[in-house]
């Protein structure tokens, strides 16, 4: 049977003229490699632009990105690598349903950047003082590194440098609305905070306030915590920016700055040389775009849960239990989009239905490589069927480059999915950053409804 392996294109401009060219996909980022050292005229990719209102969005081990990647020998073999902490992220994730205020034991220690995310670069303070903080969906408060704290990185934030740098007390409103806050019973003090983060990893933190600047906006009064402690390896070295629905997020605190929208369009973890966008407020947005409600769960604000109805591989609608992908407030149940966990989970039977599916479709033996346990020849790949995910009102045909991932030889193609690991709150179904790449996604909060769009994000 003869099979046809995936291209890409690749749309390349010289003056006026656009040329589209089309490369099997182990060939494309050779040939974006050699084209930017080919031109004659230097361009900085990673240069801020003056004239844009969007921020950009950086694979956290791209060029633009100051972290330090493990050592791999392969970017397919770094996406196993960061693959392997999701289940620390779903642990986390399972906690956000306990609202009770908790506190974290913090410990010093040297931190190794252990998660896989996606980074904004803004600047705090006045004068702005640049950090590149990792941007999170399912997390509502910011926070950075500041000056003296213990086991952070090299790169904190200087309180005071800065001009217009507040301090907050218990007294304030912001302050019960950080999970983990502690305040004395009696009399005034600053605005203290615990969290845990990631699974495994804990911070300590002080609540103020300054100007956040987010490419052309200054947001005056910033709400966020002065982290003075850390302890395990997945707090983010530069800071966090929740973009989550509770009253501390960024979108929260913008107010009609922003009307409660954003969106991010997620560039490939192949995208070395490129990044991204993240776009702030109803400007700019999609004309056209389709949409499927957002839906609140009281017991974990934070988290964007969808009605995820149903999932075909191929032509086939893959028999599924309503029982298993139902929205349910009281135990946690449902599907969420998060910016956070590398591949996508479902709850074990869900997976299992769709695994077993894609594997009566391709042809061959069957292996495993790290947490994908359903991998092929590549020379299969154009039997391999389409991933579809049902949503009310929204049906997202998931392109090849969503679904498959290849190994490092390119000699196999695996389905980028898996199940939710057992030692987790396995109720709670994630669409990650994975199969959201190439996606224009965008969140309307105050008419609760998400939007998914296809753009070319690099």
């Amino acid at each position: 049977m003869h099979t046809q392996q995936q291209s890409y294109l690749v749309r390349c401009s010289f003056s006026s003229e656009s040329i589209v060219m089309e490369f099997p996909h182990c060939a494309a980022t050779f040939f974006l490699f050699a084209l930017l050292f080919s031109t004659t005229k230097a361009v900085d990719p990673c240069a801020t632009q003056s004239d844009n209102s969007d921020l950009s969005v950086i694979p956290i081990y791209s060029k633009c990105s100051p972290f330090v990647p493990p050592k791999q020998d392969s970017w397919v073999n770094t996406v196993i690598t960061m693959a392997s902490k999701d289940p620390e992220r779903l642990k986390y994730l399972a906690t956000l349903a306990d609202q009770k205020t908790t506190s974290v034991p913090i410990a010093p220690g040297q931190q190794v950047l252990k998660i896989a995310n996606y980074v904004v670069r803004v600047k705090l303070g006045t004068p702005g003082q640049q950090m590149f903080m990792v941007l999170d969906t399912s997390n509502d408060a910011a926070w950075v590194p500041c000056s003296g704290c213990t086991g952070c990185s090299s790169t904190t934030f200087l309180p005071n440098a800065s001009t217009t740098l507040g301090s907050l007390d218990c007294s304030e409103a912001q302050c019960s609305q950080v999970s983990g806050f502690s305040c004395p019973a009696t009399g005034s003090s600053a605005c203290l905070f615990n969290q845990s983060y990631g699974g495994d990893s804990s911070l300590a933190a002080t609540l103020v306030q300054d100007a956040i600047t987010l490419a052309n906006d200054v947001i005056p009064g910033f709400t966020f915590g002065c982290i003075n402690a850390v302890s395990g390896g997945s707090i983010p070295p530069q800071g966090l920016l929740g973009l989550g629905r509770g009253p501390i997020s960024l979108i929260s605190q913008a107010g009609a700055m922003y009307s409660g929208v954003f969106s991010y369009c997620l560039p490939s973890f192949k995208s070395y040389y490129f990044s991204g966008s993240l776009k702030l407020g109803p400007v700019g947005q999609p004309k056209s775009i389709r949409t499927t409600p957002l839906l609140r769960n009281p017991h974990r604000p934070s988290l964007y849960y969808v009605n995820l109805t149903g999932v075909s591989v191929g032509r086939i609608k893959v028999p599924i239990p309503s029982e298993q992908l139902v929205f349910n407030p009281n135990t946690g149940a449902g599907t969420i989009i998060d910016s956070g966990t590398v591949i996508t989970r479902f709850v074990q039977p869900v997976y299992f239905a769709i695994r077993d599916e894609f594997r009566k479709q391709v042809n061959g033996p069957i292996s495993s490589l790290g947490a994908f346990d359903t991998c092929f020849a590549a020379t299969n790949e154009a039997e391999a069927p389409a991933i579809t995910l049902h949503f009310e009102g929204l049906n997202l045909v998931l392109p090849m480059e969503n679904s498959l991932i290849h190994s490092g030889s390119c000699s196999l193609a695996c389905l980028s999915m898996a199940a939710a690991p057992n030692n987790v709150n396995s109720v709670l179904n994630v669409i990650a950053n994975l199969q959201q790449q190439n996606l224009r996604i965008m969140f309307d909060t105050i008419n609760s409804r998400l939007g998914i769009a296809r753009e070319l994000c690099n």
